[in-house]
């Protein structure tokens, strides 16, 4: 018998993997839908709290080598005011850096990661859960589809444990919460796209700029290479139309910059044209801003979820990818830590739901991000210094109170990783 089977090989189930071998765990398989790893979603900030337990698990030099690290970040007004500039990483005094890098070089050093410590084994592409069933005992039995192994290929399993980390339409939350339905769509286009430009084009610097009704992000994620040309992602937001509800939780369609970029001429912000670094992407995907109610349980028995199955949110704070990897070290902790995988799901649960609840509805409340809709609301159009527009300690107070509702300000990090196992003993499945 399997003993733990992660449904997703994205950056929360390989992480998850690689936390539990680290624990002590040799039997863990990782099971993903796709064939091949594609870079979706583009670009990704990985805050500092990550960034720690990836060192803990031996990473961080191997994603320095793809990332750039990003220190500072600014807020503009849309007319191009500048509302804040605030240090980030180690610049902000954490004793690790803030990465910005692509997605899919963060997935392929943490796959690579897996198949030396787990084996080649551990990780089997093109094998898709379809569905869960509950057992007396608490645990799950699974019913895969194996497109590895050709038309009708299929398997059933029944692990000591499921951890479902199969995103925003994961098939084990929906076995958990069988009446929940679609993601909930707030009525926003996000596009997103990668482009690759002159360094002396792009900023040195994360700028999100905007209101709450039209918003861009952009920030550089490589170093320059040998033609002085860095990697700068970008996400533009702002109102679509009712026929782009039907592709809710799909981020990876497809769609030709002209379709939106008129929105942003004019846009430039110290130098930084957002219509100019759009256009020079090879291509753009579109997808509706949708998220996941926060849920009464994530676990039931043996089975739990982790990442987006579990809190999907907003794409606001840089708390994807940085959430998906602390669940993943704090369910390797908890089930280290009992006897009984049950107490271990369970005790996970109580200190991860709670924190990522109250994440999930600051970011339906714009985050630290409030700033650039206050400035707009209250100074329309434009102003000459901020501080007639928003006091500075208003603005500290913001960006100290969204630090601290997900325990990534600078004393809670810095204190080390609380996910340490060596000493706990051998686990038990």
């Amino acid at each position: 018998m399997t003993q733990i089977v992660i449904a997703g090989g994205g950056i929360a189930g390989l992480t998850a993997a690689l936390s539990l071998h680290a624990a002590g765990f040799t039997e863990v398989t990782v099971v993903e839908a796709a064939l091949e790893s594609r870079p979706v979603g583009a670009g990704l900030n990985i805050m500092p709290n990550a960034v720690r337990e990836l060192d803990a698990l031996g990473l961080l030099e191997r994603l320095e080598g793809t990332a750039v690290r990003t220190r500072e970040l600014r807020y503009y007004h849309r007319s191009g005011g500048l509302i804040s500039r605030e240090p980030r990483g180690r610049t902000a005094g954490y004793r690790w850096p803030q990465l910005s890098m692509p997605r899919g070089d963060l997935r392929a050093v943490l796959a690579e990661a897996v198949r030396e410590r787990l084996g080649a084994r551990a990780l089997i592409p093109g094998a898709r859960v379809t569905a869960v069933e509950h057992l007396p005992d608490g645990r799950a039995r699974i019913e895969l589809e194996c497109r590895s192994k050709g038309p009708g290929g299929r398997a059933s399993l029944a692990p000591g444990v499921l951890v479902g980390a199969d995103g925003i339409r994961s098939v084990v939350r929906a076995a958990l919460n069988p009446f929940e339905g679609d993601p909930p769509w707030n009525g926003m286009l996000v596009w997103r796209g990668v482009s690759r430009m002159p360094a002396e084009r792009a900023a040195a610097f994360m700028l999100i700029a905007g209101d709450d009704r039209q918003k861009a992000v952009v920030y550089p994620m490589s170093e320059p290479d040998g033609e002085g040309r860095v990697l700068v992602n970008w996400a533009l937001a702002r109102p679509g139309d009712a026929t782009a509800g039907r592709f809710r939780g799909d981020w990876n369609r497809p769609v030709p910059v002209s379709r939106f970029v008129h929105h942003y001429e004019g846009w430039t912000f110290d130098g930084v044209d957002v219509a100019e670094v759009v256009r020079a992407a090879d291509e753009a995907f579109e997808y509706p801003m949708v998220d996941r109610e926060p849920l009464e349980r994530w676990t039931r028995g043996r089975i739990t979820l982790i990442g987006d199955a579990a809190h999907a949110m907003y794409p606001i704070g840089s708390n994807g990818a940085t959430q998906s990897v602390i669940d993943a070290r704090a369910l390797a902790h908890a089930l280290a830590a009992h006897h009984s995988p049950a107490d271990a799901l369970a005790d996970y649960e109580a200190e991860r739901r709670p924190v990522m609840t109250e994440l999930q509805r600051a970011n339906r409340q714009l985050g630290p991000e409030v700033v650039i809709k206050l400035a707009h609301e209250r100074a329309p159009g434009g102003f000459t210094d901020i501080r007639d527009v928003i006091p500075a300690a208003e603005l500290d107070a913001i960006a100290k109170r969204y630090a601290a509702a997900g325990a990534f300000d600078p004393r809670t990090v810095n204190q080390g990783s609380p996910y340490t196992v060596e000493s706990l003993g051998a686990p038990v499945i």
